[in-house]
């Protein structure tokens, strides 16, 4: 596996991180995340997605909620202290973090973002994210992620 690590394993490795490398077959369409839970064989509550935001006041935040969940915008600008805040348009993903469409991981973009975790996580042993390529995920303890990305737990999903 050593010659297909991502920049985010690599950054998990550096930071003594213990996870667990997941790999899938894609045909470059399917990237959508219950697709790659589906490939997984995983629970769709245990594999997250990554959204990328922009906030009114010109900033940037990530949101990272279970593959099958809404991101609630209300919600989401409340837990980063915004009055509102929109999905980037896909086109932006890879100038704004660095990584392309089914394959932005909230570990290692090109800038740390204020992220936010939701806390359906919270009761999870672990959680899947994104590895930071299309057909790579990394499953590790929410903890250990929001240490490493400095983030934080919210109630940001539509119930």
């Amino acid at each position: 596996m050593a010659e297909n690590k991502t920049n985010a394993m690599r950054m998990l490795d550096r930071a003594k991180i213990p996870y667990t490398p997941h790999s899938y077959e894609s045909d470059g369409e399917h990237v959508d995340g219950i697709s790659v839970a589906a490939s997984l064989g995983e629970p769709l509550e245990r594999v997250y997605k990554t959204l990328v935001t922009a906030g009114k006041s010109g900033g940037h935040y990530v949101f990272v909620i279970p593959v099958a969940a809404e991101l609630d915008l209300k919600k989401a600008a409340k837990a980063v202290g915004e009055k509102s805040v929109q999905m980037i348009h896909v086109k932006d993903i890879n100038k704004l973090t660095g990584y392309i469409r089914g394959g932005c991981s909230p570990i290692g973009m090109k800038k740390q973002f204020p992220t936010v975790l939701s806390d359906s996580a919270t009761d999870l042993p672990t959680v899947i994210v994104s590895g930071g390529r299309i057909g790579f995920q990394v499953e590790l303890e929410p903890n250990a992620l929001l240490g490493l990305i400095r983030g934080k737990f919210g109630d940001i999903e539509v119930k």
